[in-house]
């Protein structure tokens, strides 16, 4: 049988209300079922940083280099299912469709859960939407605050989560990839979303020794 978990109790209250930003307000525990639900019906488990290294040091072990490819992939599909449930909750929430509503508002309710679950706070920066690309700067990222200095990208999984909601909401395929990254000694990490073309050219510019802003910089200007 399947269990029918309540929404918080502000939600029952107030169903309308939009700035449900208390954790409190958000998120409804239930200690005798055990049950962690959000303001859109999810169940949430809580999990430890030592849970966050084990998984990324034993898929390291499992299958070696391949483990970013990995969690990439894993974020990807994670993403682009994300898109569907987010379309029907956006909806049945506000009453409109996801095309009718201004991009930002639209991409900030899409990452305001991500926020009171722990994932960091992110800047999305449209600015180069008309050559192909954009950027996006996540702070406190779980992966990277967990794995601390270890000298390369760490967040795998974000840059798949990216990837794959992007590509969902543009119904066009696009590709993700760190850029910088608070485990390589930076102050918050970075994204760079777009066609494949201009991601192999960034991984290329990044073995290269090539920095966030020399690669931002190299694709406003059509280097390729």
């Amino acid at each position: 049988m399947t269990q029918t978990l309540a929404p918080p109790k502000t939600k029952l209250k107030y169903p309308q209300k939009h700035n449900h930003y208390g954790f409190d307000e958000f998120f409804r525990f239930d200690p005798e079922r055990g049950t962690l639900v959000d303001w859109n019906g999810s169940q949430n488990f809580l999990t430890s940083e030592d849970f966050i290294l084990g998984l990324i040091e034993g898929l390291e072990e499992e299958v070696g280099d391949a483990s970013a490819a990995v969690m990439y992939t894993v974020g990807c599909e994670w993403g682009k299912r994300d898109s569907f449930v987010f379309e029907k909750w956006f909806e049945k929430e506000y009453g409109r469709s996801m095309r009718q509503v201004n991009l930002m508002f639209l991409l900030e309710t899409w990452w305001w859960p991500y926020v009171s679950q722990g994932w960091g706070r992110w800047e999305v920066d449209l600015s180069d939407r008309q050559q192909g690309f954009m950027f996006i700067n996540l702070f406190d990222s779980a992966m990277a605050r967990t794995l601390g200095d270890v000298g390369k990208p760490a967040c795998h999984i974000y840059a798949g989560l990216f990837a794959g909601f992007f590509t969902e909401l543009v119904k066009k395929q696009l590709s993700c990839i760190e850029i910088q990254c608070y485990s390589m000694g930076e102050n918050y990490c970075k994204f760079l979303i777009g066609g494949q073309d201009r991601i192999n050219a960034a991984s290329f510019w990044l073995n290269e020794g090539a920095t966030a802003k020399d690669i931002a910089s190299r694709l406003r200007s059509g280097e390729r």
